[in-house]
C-alpha cells in the first residue's frame, strides 16, 4: 500500500485520499475501486467464453445425433465395377488388378450399404483392403480419382502423423473427425463413408519381434487402428485434436465404414524372394523358381510378407483383400505423360493457353523426358519433377514475351537439364 503523497492509481488517476486503498507495483499503482472492477469483467468474459465453447460444442454433437438419416442407397444409381473400372481408366494407366480389387469392394460397400435387414442371419462384412506398391506407381492417384466418382463422404489421411495415445502426434481417432468434417458433421453419412489411410507401411513395427520397448510410432498406432477396422463405437473428438475427460465426443459407428490402406513397402521384395526360395529343393522348385519375374517380386506379395515388414497379424486379418501395384516401365511412363485427362503435358498445354501461347513437344522431347524418369527411378512422381524442370524457364519467360506459339524440342530439354542437374 502506498502511503506517500501525490500517488495516484494508474488505471484511474484518482489520488491516494480519493480511495480506500493504493496497491502499489513495480511501475504504478491500482486502486481497490479498479481491482474489484477488473475482477468483474474477467468473471464475466471467463463465463462468456464457457457460454459460447459450451455451446459449438452442444450444436455439434447436435447437428451430428439429430442428423436425418441419409437416403437409403439405390443400387440402380451405383456405377458396376466394370463401370467404375472404366472411370479410372481415363485417368490412371495400367494397373489393371488393382483397379479391379478397388472396383470390387468400391461396389461391394455400396451393396452392404444396401442390404435389406432380412431374419436369415446372413449380414455381409466388410472388405478392407490394402494397396502395396512401390513410389510413384499410383496407389493415393487411384484413390483420389475414385474419390471424384463416389456419393459417399471420402477422406485421405497420412498415417505418419499418427502416435500412440499420450504422445506427441495426432491420436488415429483424428481419422475420423476428418471424415466428419468431410461429412459437414451428418453423423449418419460419415458412417457410411470410405476413409483410405496412405504410408500405412511407415507405421510398421521396428523389429519382427514383440520388444519391451514402447514403439509409439509403430507398433502402438497398429494396435490404436484395430478396433476402427474391425467396426466399433469410436468417442471422437468433435473439434480434432487431443482427449480429455471434460470434452464432449461424438459417438461414430466404425463397422460401416471402408477402410482402403496404401504403401510403398520399401525392402519389402527381399521378404517376398527369402519366402519364395526357401522351399526351393528338387527339380520341380528350380522349374519354378525359372519362372519368377525377379522383375516384378511384387506380384508374388502374401500376407506373410507384410507380416515379415512389420504389420502385426491383427492388423492384416483386418485387411484381407491384398493387392499389388506393378512397377511402371518405360511404355507406362510414356503413355502417363501424354494420355490420361488429367495428364501432365495436358496440364502444360493449358498454362500456357491460359496466356494465349500454344505449347507442343516433340516425340524426342517426350522420350527424352521418359528415359529420364526411367533413370531417377522415381515413377510417375518423376515425370513431374523432370517436366517442372524443363519448362520452368519457359514459364518464366514467355508470358512477358509477345509470342503465340512455344515448342520443347529434346535440346531443349537437355539444355534445361543439364543446367539444373
Amino acid at each position: 500500500m502506498a502511503k506517500g503523497k501525490g500517488n495516484f492509481c494508474s488505471f484511474c488517476g484518482r489520488g491516494e485520499r480519493e480511495v480506500n486503498m493504493l496497491i502499489t507495483g513495480m511501475h504504478g499503482f491500482i486502486c481497490d475501486e479498479c481491482v474489484e472492477q477488473a475482477y468483474h469483467i474477467t468473471h464475466e468474459l471467463s463465463n462468456l467464453s464457457a457460454s459460447v465453447d459450451k455451446l459449438t460444442s452442444n450444436q455439434l454433437a447436435e447437428k451430428a445425433s439429430n442428423s436425418e438419416d441419409v437416403a437409403a442407397v439405390n443400387m440402380q444409381n451405383v456405377p458396376k465395377p466394370q463401370e467404375i473400372k472404366a472411370y479410372l481408366d481415363e485417368y490412371i494407366i495400367g494397373q489393371e488388378d488393382a483397379k479391379k480389387y478397388l472396383s470390387v469392394a468400391v461396389y461391394n460397400h455400396y451393396k452392404r450399404l444396401a442390404q435389406p435387414e432380412e431374419k436369415d442371419d446372413v449380414e455381409i462384412e466388410k472388405s478392407n483392403i490394402i494397396m502395396v506398391g512401390s513410389t510413384g506407381t499410383g496407389k493415393t492417384l487411384l484413390a483420389r480419382t475414385i474419390a471424384k466418382l463416389l456419393n459417399v463422404p471420402f477422406t485421405i489421411v497420412d498415417a505418419t502423423v499418427f502416435t500412440e495415445a499420450g504422445y506427441v502426434g495426432e491420436d488415429v481417432e483424428s481419422i475420423l473427425t476428418r471424415l466428419l468434417q468431410v461429412a459437414d458433421y451428418n453423423q449418419k453419412a460419415a458412417e457410411r463413408g470410405i476413409v483410405f489411410i496412405d504410408e500405412i507401411d511407415k507405421i510398421a513395427r521396428k523389429t519382427d519381434n514383440p520388444s519391451i520397448t514402447r514403439d509409439v510410432s509403430g507398433e502402438g498406432v497398429q494396435q490404436g487402428l484395430l478396433k476402427l477396422l474391425e467396426g466399433t463405437i469410436v468417442n471422437v473428438p468433435p473439434k480434432g485434436g487431443r482427449k480429455h475427460p471434460d470434452q464432449e465426443y461424438i459417438h461414430l459407428d466404425t463397422r460401416n465404414i471402408l477402410f482402403i490402406c496404401g504403401g510403398a513397402f520399401d525392402g519389402i521384395e527381399r521378404k517376398i524372394a527369402q519366402r519364395m526360395n526357401a522351399h526351393t529343393i528338387g527339380y520341380n522348385s528350380v522349374q519354378n523358381v525359372k519362372r519368377i519375374d525377379k522383375n516384378d517380386m511384387m506380384q508374388y506379395i502374401a500376407p506373410q510378407d507384410l507380416k515379415s515388414f512389420g504389420l502385426i497379424p491383427e492388423i492384416i486379418g483386418r485387411l484381407p483383400v491384398l493387392t499389388h501395384l506393378n512397377p511402371l516401365d518405360r511404355d507406362a511412363l510414356r503413355r502417363i505423360l501424354v494420355e490420361p485427362k488429367n495428364s501432365i503435358v495436358r496440364q502444360y498445354i493449358k498454362l500456357f493457353k491460359m496466356d494465349n501461347i500454344e505449347l507442343s513437344f516433340t516425340t524426342e522431347a517426350l522420350d527424352f523426358i521418359v528415359d529420364k524418369a526411367v533413370e531417377y527411378k522415381l515413377g510417375a512422381r518423376g515425370l513431374r519433377s523432370i517436366v517442372e524442370t524443363v519448362m520452368n524457364d519457359a514459364m518464366y519467360e514467355a508470358p512477358s514475351q509477345n509470342i503465340s506459339r512455344f515448342e520443347v524440342t529434346k535440346e531443349y530439354a537437355a539444355k534445361q537439364l543439364e543446367s539444373k542437374f
